[in-house]
């Protein structure tokens, strides 16, 4: 049986961490939330919830999912898959078993939990982010040939081809560089629907015009830089 090791970063998601780790299905060996310099309690109920708590000071997403990766790696047995997930309760973590099967099974590399409209509950995703999704995959499927139609932060990927993509981004463009990066590496990938709903508070990217503007610009800076590679 794969050791399946699940990372959360979590920045002021007091008050849905605790559902989130509720719902986590048993075959997560180790769930490790990220505490990146939250001002609530999202650590303390994380840890009062089961979680191993990391705090990663330097806010950033990429800073927060580089800090947990480092920790399972240091394991004298680390995981054979490794899962992303946000803390906000938007995902439903019981989709959990269906990302990680075709990794499980040997079939691909990296899964992306597809945020697909027939399975998003209304008002779940800002506009700015439906078409941030939309122009960054179809930049991604114009200038690399992917098939990737989403940059959704549920996802999976096999521990050893992690290691090999050397991670760096330490903000808002570490999704869409896991996927270039496989795309460049020849990963195998695929993706899988995935439900999902109105995450509890206010998103700390797309929920402000600063976010949601540093984030594009983020994407478009990975996308053309390994265009010209």
């Amino acid at each position: 049986m794969a050791h399946i090791d699940l990372i959360i970063p979590a920045y002021n998601e007091a008050h849905s961490i605790p559902s989130v780790l509720a719902e986590v299905p048993k075959l997560v060996r180790e769930i490790v939330v990220v505490d990146n310099n939250s001002t609530d309690e999202t650590g303390l109920r994380a840890s009062n919830g089961g979680a191993t708590v990391l705090r990663e000071p330097q806010k950033g997403y990429g800073h927060a999912c580089l800090k947990g990766i480092n920790y399972v790696l240091q394991k004298s047995e680390p995981p054979d898959i490794i899962v992303f997930m946000d803390g906000d309760y938007s995902d439903y973590p019981e989709d959990l078993v269906q990302i990680v099967q075709p990794i499980a099974a040997g079939e691909v590399d990296l899964v992306i939990g597809s945020r697909v409209k027939a399975l998003r509950e209304t008002g779940s995703m800002t506009p700015q982010q439906v078409f941030g999704n939309w122009l960054a995959t179809t930049l991604m499927r114009i200038i690399f040939n992917s098939r990737f139609t989403d940059l959704g932060p549920f996802r999976a990927i096999r521990t050893e081809a992690l290691k090999g993509l050397k991670m760096e981004d330490k903000t808002y463009g570490w999704t869409v560089e896991m996927q270039l990066k496989a795309l460049k590496n020849k990963l195998a990938y695929a993706e899988v629907p995935v439900r999902y709903k109105k995450r509890i508070g206010v998103s700390k990217v797309s929920g402000t015009v600063k976010g949601s503007i540093f984030a594009g610009i983020k994407i478009l800076h990975w996308i053309f830089k390994y265009s010209f590679k």
